[in-house]
């Protein structure tokens, strides 16, 4: 049965957030609020928190997962950049956008594309989501609450308990935080090309 937690979304209580990153540091996975939608999140090492987020989301090896970042010093540490995509990312974060770019050896081999070697990155832009970065110390391994053939993420924090109440082990609850998923910008080549238009304007990367 999963634990859940209610914050102000504005003002999260510290010891809330810090009971939530301790047990993702315990290997948890947990439901958690972003800028775009919410998200499923557990520990960049966790296998077993990447299997059941595979689980829940009917997801194949060619699923893109995503690296929550609470900086880009976080960021840099995980992607190549060079400088004209530094500065086009730069430009975008923190905001809705999603960023695939080749991976450093500090991701572990099974977050990879399996032939483009890559991993998605962002730095998102809500209260809640830097608070519990922040507390975390590292970024964390996420992928949207999007369940298989339903056309729009889980959006309110008791209905996602109440659905995934046995197959997660925390909700982390601030209110509605919208339906539309990040925009995803593929930069492994160089150039952008726009893989899905979302929540985050797509003008500057078209």
């Amino acid at each position: 049965m999963a634990k859940y937690f209610d914050v102000h979304p504005d003002n999260p209580q510290p010891r809330t957030i810090g009971a939530v990153a301790d047990s993702i540091r315990n290997g948890a996975l947990v439901a958690y609020p972003t800028d775009s939608c919410y998200a499923l999140g557990t520990r960049l090492g966790s296998r077993d928190g990447i299997s059941r987020i595979r689980t829940i989301r009917d997801l194949d090896d060619r699923h893109h997962f995503t690296l929550m970042c609470a900086n880009f010093a976080q960021l840099g540490q995980l992607v190549h950049i060079d400088n004209d995509v530094f500065r086009a990312v730069k430009a975008s974060t923190p905001g809705a956008y999603t960023f695939i770019l080749p991976a450093t050896k500090e991701v572990p081999r099974q977050l990879l594309h399996p032939k483009k070697k890559t991993v998605g990155v962002r730095i998102p832009d809500h209260v809640v989501t830097q608070a519990l970065l922040a507390e975390l110390g590292e970024p964390l391994l996420s992928s949207t609450l999007l369940l298989p053939d339903e056309a729009e993420p889980l959006t309110q924090g008791w209905e996602i308990k109440e659905r995934l109440d046995h197959q997660v082990d925390a909700v982390l609850d601030s209110g509605d935080c919208g339906t539309e998923p990040t925009t995803v910008v593929d930069f492994s080549s160089g150039e952008p090309e726009i893989v899905r238009r979302g929540a985050g304007d797509t003008t500057r990367f078209e």
